[in-house]
């Protein structure tokens, strides 16, 4: 079982890195790609985010927004068949690397043939508001 819990961490982590990657570059629709057909996005102040053109679009809004990069810390996932359930703490900041959110967050993965990926994704802010 700890093979287990171990091989679907590096997994969900080098997905992540993607992920990542991916979105400081500014590329929606390989973001879009990273979820499930009909993955949702379930994030603070918004209603749920369904489908991957409606992903791409919400993305889009947070790069013209000014969000350059984000940073994901996996505390733990745990796997449950075709099922992954990560936990985690995420960072996002401008091109200066200036914070402009922090919080945590839950994703749920799904296995689609071979790959992994993003059914829901949900986070909330840690900071306060303003």
């Amino acid at each position: 079982m700890a093979t287990q819990a171990s091989d679907i961490h590096s997994t969900i982590r080098a997905l992540t890195d993607n992920f990542e990657s991916t979105f400081s570059i500014g590329d929606v629709t390989k973001i879009a790609e990273c979820y499930t057909d009909n993955g949702m996005l379930l994030p603070t102040g918004f209603d749920f985010v369904k489908g991957k053109q409606d992903i791409k679009e919400f993305w889009q809004s947070a790069i013209d927004m000014g969000i350059k990069h984000i940073k994901i810390d996996i505390l733990e996932v745990e796997q449950h068949d075709d099922t992954a359930i990560e936990m985690s703490n995420y960072t996002l900041s401008d091109s200066d690397k200036q914070v402009i959110d922090a919080g945590k967050g839950i994703v749920i993965w799904k296995k689609m043939g071979n790959s992994w990926k993003m059914h829901r994704d949900i986070w909330t802010s840690s900071l306060e508001q303003q």
